[in-house]
């Protein structure tokens, strides 16, 4: 595995760890909802400009990404 591909899995690990903290539901649960709404579609997509960002701002745009696709969580 590159040193690249280490950083990705990382990063998408911590932004789903801090949507889970930020919204104190279990990784498992951030996953999923993340999964299905398509915020990790959004940061693998995105991760160029997105890891450049505080992980607070990330999580604020998965967020967004997630309620535009129908996402409850607020």
């Amino acid at each position: 595995m590159s040193h690249e591909e280490r950083n990705r899995i990382s990063f998408y690990v911590a932004c789903i760890g801090a949507f889970a903290e930020r919204f104190s539901v279990s990784n498992a649960f951030a996953y999923s909802y993340l999964s299905e709404y398509k915020g990790l579609d959004f940061i693998f997509d995105f991760y160029d400009v997105e890891h450049t960002f505080s992980i607070d701002d990330v999580v604020d745009d998965m967020l967004k990404v997630c309620q535009r696709n129908g996402g409850p969580l607020s």
